[in-house]
């Protein structure tokens, strides 16, 4: 299923400012972390309808996937 365009859009300036406030970052330094993941990429192609779900978990998961790229996260 396939979101509307604007309300996809506004969905993603809360993730960016959720995470942003979250990680204690820059909103333009968690717009490009949004923007680089997976998670965006499944959202924006409406795979497993990731867009219904709330902006808080969506948040949680962006932060693991985050810390899973980071380099002293030797899993």
């Amino acid at each position: 299923m396939n979101a509307n365009p604007i309300l996809l859009q506004k969905k993603y300036v809360r993730i960016v400012e959720l995470f942003a406030e979250k990680m204690g970052i820059s909103v333009e330094t968690a717009l490009g972390i949004f923007y680089h993941s997976q998670l965006y990429q499944l959202i924006s192609e409406g795979i497993s309808d990731m867009h219904c779900m709330s902006d808080g978990y969506l948040v949680e998961e962006l932060e693991i996937e985050y810390n899973k790229k980071q380099p002293w996260n030797m899993e």
